[in-house]
């Protein structure tokens, strides 16, 4: 690296001679030929030999200079073009080509100098920074497996776009599940100028499997060292992440450091920050070979094309093989074998300053990185205690990172300006469907809603559940917002079988629900629960695409369509499935009706059996649901014939029934074009019954209503005209819809509307 900055103070050395020199020179010349205020010319031909001041003497010294003159002017011509062969080496200068380029930090190539002066290990940055292409994309590489770590991507990835004034290109090596959930946000996300591919981790997992590794990471923090194998071999360059990384400034930044890379260099990294490799941590303490103090694996520049023809799998494979003869595993996983491959050949890394990855574990050196906000660049939370971690700046750190992790994801929407956009198809849909929408249209924002495409993060905390062998397995489907998230502890004390939530959130309220539910041991302890996270955006309550959503993610043969406020009977999921069997569900088109109850208590003692539950429906503790609103969304039940009902019994479709059912997973969606308060049951059920399902109450199932305040949108309902008015229109249309898609049977719906 000195080489490089010495190689480089002479270029700036010779710039100076170019500029100073010629200067001086012409300065003395012109000095000289003035002689009592009156100019004279050093030309030859204009020269006076016959003046009586004129002499031989100061003739040959006027000759003299003029040689010396040209020698000068030759030797600023050699250094011209060896100085022009540098800068074509590296990338030009931002003020050529200005409309094609930028510079990654205009007006401060020497300040990046100066910062390389004063932070430790910084001694590689000299000279001007480069640039890169406005629309050239950069490709970013990321191993990432399991739920936590999909959430930690998402951070990263929200902190690169915030900065980012490129096309970006993510090569995700992730697990089945990693790509489930990813693959669902980023096809949700749509932000333009991004592109994602995955790469099947568990196929890697041979290339690997053979490293004892002891970090937490386990086998993935391995999957790195295969990179030059897994990524397209027409991928030159790419820079390699880890999750728990945030960035602080524009990654093209980072990108155009690969025009520094000289000779043989292949790998840009940052020195450790810690006395690991240093092997004085303990007593016995035994690290794996480094060069020095090593260096980080979080941040890494691979030129992948270099790599690929060093032979770098063989290279890694033999260094690895003869290290675990004495080490006998990895301690910090691909970072050990990394650096045991350049303890042998220090000449394939560029050592980046190291302000591209402060390490934020215990006892780091990290604080020699920076010396004030502007120089931090990326920030590497690479203690297991994370956010947790001993750091005099460590609020500050913190804070940083909550603010990307809290942050609306559908502000980074936004358009790269100048840069052509791949085709997304999904996208023009979307647009095409809405451009066919009447903006003047008083129901504009309702019809609007059914093409919004939410941000969708599945999955958001661990889940782990099987199935049940025999295939009668029931998922409890319900949605919620923040308002009622105090309910989900006491559903899963009501039900122990599987769940499917989906969480109508903000980032932030997302974060707020983690934390809420990391601190619940009853949350904890269930792994059988997904939460799926559909992010917030325009005015309305989408209900009908958080059901559809929760429906659509579950994993077993029947699913129970509830809602949050209700608290299902002890025991209903056991009775549940028995029931399946009993009405052989598999076979026959059936909707098995759960009768719904309701309490105006805020503490009720929950019955514990159909006699207790009758006994309170005497007492008026209980009532049937909505009896005094709204009769005749449950009234199909005949709660009368349950109340004496041993068998389950055969109910009929009429208008605006809404019960709660169970159901085959594959049964109709929920229809979009309804949301916020009304018609968004009553129009599945209606689906239902066009489909021939037949309708069936269970006799000793029960749910019951909890109280809560009215949603925002039933008040909205309630004292809005205009909202009454289009949902009254769009209720017409459904009806017209199921008239056209289901025939002659389907006119009984607009006859049963019209007599309602």
């Amino acid at each position: 690296m000195l080489g490089i900055c010495r190689g480089r103070r002479k270029i700036l050395a010779a710039s100076l001679t170019i500029l100073f020199v010629p200067a001086i020179t012409w300065i003395y010349l012109f000095a000289g030929s003035f002689e009592d205020g009156k100019p004279v010319s050093l030309s030859p031909l204009e020269s006076q030999p016959h003046s009586p001041r004129y002499t031989a003497s100061s003739q040959r010294e006027r000759e003299s200079l003029e040689v010396r003159v040209r020698e000068v002017e030759e030797e600023n011509r050699v250094l011209r073009k060896q100085l022009s062969l540098a800068q074509a080496r590296g990338p030009a200068h931002h003020r050529a080509n200005h409309s094609k380029t930028y510079s990654m930090e205009e007006g401060t190539g020497d300040s990046e100098s100066l910062r390389a002066g004063i932070v430790a290990g910084n001694s590689s940055e000299c000279g001007q920074q480069p640039v890169v292409e406005k629309c050239e994309t950069i490709h970013v590489a990321i191993v990432c497996a399991g739920y936590n770590a999909s959430r930690d991507v998402v951070t990263l990835v929200k902190s690169v776009l915030f900065h980012r004034r490129n096309p970006l290109h993510f090569h995700l090596i992730a697990d089945a599940i990693a790509k489930q959930i990813l693959a669902t946000l980023f096809q949700t996300w749509m932000v333009p100028a991004v592109r994602i591919d995955f790469y099947d981790a568990d196929e890697l997992k041979s290339e690997v499997s053979w490293i004892p590794n002891k970090h937490y990471s386990g086998i993935y923090g391995l999957m790195k060292l295969v990179l030059t194998k897994t990524l397209p071999s027409n991928l030159e360059r790419v820079i390699v992440l880890d999750t728990d990384i945030t960035f602080a400034t524009d990654i093209a930044e980072l990108w155009a450091v690969f025009h520094k890379f000289k000779g043989q260099q292949v790998l840009g990294l940052v020195e450790n920050q810690s006395d690991w490799y240093l092997g004085n941590l303990w007593k016995n303490h035994r690290p794996w070979p480094a060069l020095g103090r090593g260096y980080n694996t979080g941040v890494i520049l691979l030129l992948l094309d270099k790599l690929r023809k060093m032979k770098w799998e063989q290279m890694w494979r033999l260094t690895a093989e003869r290290e675990l003869m004495s080490m006998l595993s990895t301690s910090l996983a691909d970072q050990d074998i990394f650096n045991a491959v350049i303890k042998q050949n220090p000449f394939l890394v560029y050592q980046l300053p190291c302000f591209w990855n402060v390490q934020l574990s215990d006892h780091t050196r990290s604080e020699q990185c920076y010396r004030d906000v502007s120089d931090l660049k990326v920030i590497h939370w690479n203690s297991p205690k994370k956010l947790r971690v001993k750091n005099k700046h460590v609020e500050f750190f913190r804070n940083l990172y909550l603010t990307f992790l809290e942050y609306d994801g559908n502000l980074l929407r936004r358009e790269l300006f100048g840069c052509p956009s791949e085709a997304d198809v999904n996208s023009e849909n979307l647009q095409k469907q809405l451009s066919e929408l009447d903006e003047d249209d008083l129901c504009y924002e309702f019809r609007r809603e059914r093409f919004t495409v939410h941000r969708t993060h599945l999955y958001f905390l661990h889940y782990e559940y099987e199935p049940a062998a025999d295939s009668t397995d029931v998922t409890l489907v319900a949605q919620l917002s923040m308002d009622r998230l105090q309910m989900l502890e006491a559903i899963c004390k009501h039900w122990e079988g599987p769940i499917s939530l989906a969480l109508y959130l903000s980032d932030a309220e997302a974060q707020q629900f983690l934390r809420y539910a990391q601190g619940s041991e009853v949350l904890m302890s269930r792994h059988n629960v997904g939460y799926h996270i559909v992010y917030k955006e325009g005015q309305f309550y989408p209900v009908n695409l958080l059901r559809n959503v929760a429906m659509k993610h579950i994993s077993t043969p029947y699913m129970f369509l509830s809602d949050i406020d209700f608290l299902p009977m002890y025991g209903l999921y056991e009775y549940l499935r028995k029931s399946v069997i009993q009405l052989d569900l598999a076979n026959t088109k059936k909707a098995l009706i759960v009768p719904a109850f309701e309490t105006l208590r805020y503490r009720l003692s929950f019955p514990k059996s159909k006699a207790e539950l009758l006994s309170m429906l005497d007492m008026g503790t209980l009532f049937t649901f909505r009896y005094h609103v709204w009769t005749k969304g449950h009234a199909p039940t005949n709660f009368a014939k349950w109340r004496t009902a041993t068998t389950p019994y055969r109910v009929e479709w009429e208008a605006d029934f809404e019960p709660y059912v169970v159901v085959r997973k594959d049964c109709p969606e929920y229809d979009r074009r309804f949301v916020g308060f009304g018609w968004n049951k009553v129009a599945h059920i209606m689906e239902l019954d066009a489909q021939e399902y037949e309708f069936t109450v269970l006799p000793n199932a029960y749910m019951i209503h909890m109280p809560h305040a009215p949603s925002f949108d039933i008040t909205k309902f309630r004292s809005n005209k205009q909202y009454r008015i289009c949902l009254k229109t769009l209720k017409e249309e459904f009806q017209q819809d199921m008239s056209r898609h289901y025939g002659f049977a389907a006119l009984k719906y607009l006859t049963a509307e019209n007599n309602s």
